[in-house]
């Protein structure tokens, strides 16, 4: 026990930290997806191959991105209210990355697309899913 007593507040600061990077990265991918989304279609790898260019979509989309950011960074600085601030925009990163899958498995993208995919669909989900995890064992004093 006296090790986990160490640890706990070293995992907090971390998970402080990546709530930051993983809310702001958001806030500023939302911000160019809605202020400039068609310099942001064609500069993201494997965006063009996925759809033609809709404004409209990418700025909305662009919307949700900033909400996540704003939840993620907001619970860094409310530890008390991590779980309610990340559950939801946790699910959503979760179920996008699951649909990038599942257009792989249908045959919508090839394989390699997850892979291009990866630091901006996948990485967030499993990063937002273990401060979730974490933030939830702290809660309930573990």
């Amino acid at each position: 026990m006296p090790c986990r007593r160490r640890i706990l507040p070293v995992l907090a600061r971390c998970s402080t930290g990546l709530a930051l990077v993983l809310g702001l990265a958001a806030l500023v991918n939302g911000a160019f997806m809605t202020l400039a989304p068609e310099t942001w279609y064609w500069l993201v790898p494997g965006v063009p191959e996925r759809g033609p260019f809709n404004q409209h979509f990418l700025r909305d989309i662009g919307i949700n991105y900033m909400l996540i950011g704003a939840a993620f960074v907001c619970g860094a600085l409310y530890p008390a209210q991590r779980l309610i601030l990340w559950a939801v925009p946790t699910a959503w990163l979760v179920g996008h990355a699951l649909f990038h899958i599942w257009e792989v498995l249908v045959g919508i993208c090839g394989p390699a697309s997850l892979l291009e995919d990866f630091a901006g669909v996948t990485l967030p989900a499993l990063l937002a899913l273990g401060l979730l995890y974490h933030s939830a064992k702290a809660q309930q004093g573990e």
